[in-house]
């Protein structure tokens, strides 16, 4: 069977998660570099269910990013060993697991990044509501969001495109 660049358990996968995981962290610290970010009803907001319930929701982008993170780097392990052992892990069931997360995952971060960078946009066009400083890190985090969600998702369509052959 041919090496699919970019599938699991190769050099490029590994460049790929590794990215990915650079790209996350970059993007929830400069989203929580400024410690004032929850003070926008956008980022973050209480709703009240009934008489003394609240839920409280935090910022959506860096949610996802506490679950990208994890996942990102549990397969930069896992894509380190097969490329340093030479034992490529390729069992259709695994790779539909890795697969299948990576799709959500990527889905997520597209719809996090896209409303962190819209509610930017409009806390912008809005003059007073953010000043630029924080609204620009706001923006780098957003654009963080992006490459790591373009990352995960090519490395989600390797795989894919690997499924069949197995």
């Amino acid at each position: 069977m041919d090496e699919l660049p970019g599938a699991f358990g190769t050099s490029a996968s590994l460049a790929l998660r590794f990215g990915q995981t650079i790209f996350s962290l970059a993007s929830i610290f400069f989203m929580c570099l400024d410690v004032a970010f929850f003070t926008y009803t956008s980022f973050w907001s209480q709703i009240g269910y009934g008489i003394q319930f609240k839920l409280v929701l935090r910022c959506f982008l860096v949610t996802v990013m506490g679950l990208v993170i994890p996942w990102s780097i549990t397969l930069i392990v896992v894509d380190a060993y097969s490329v340093f052992i030479k034992c490529l892990p390729r069992q259709p069931k695994i790779l539909l697991v890795i697969i299948v997360g990576d799709l959500v995952l990527s889905f997520l971060l597209l719809a996090a990044a896209s409303s962190t960078a819209s509610v930017t946009t409009v806390l912008l066009a809005a003059k007073g509501y953010c000043t630029a400083k924080p609204c620009s890190r706001y923006q780098l985090s957003a654009a963080m969001a992006f490459f790591s969600w373009f990352l995960s998702l090519a490395s989600s369509l390797f795989n894919l495109w690997l499924l069949p052959s197995l």
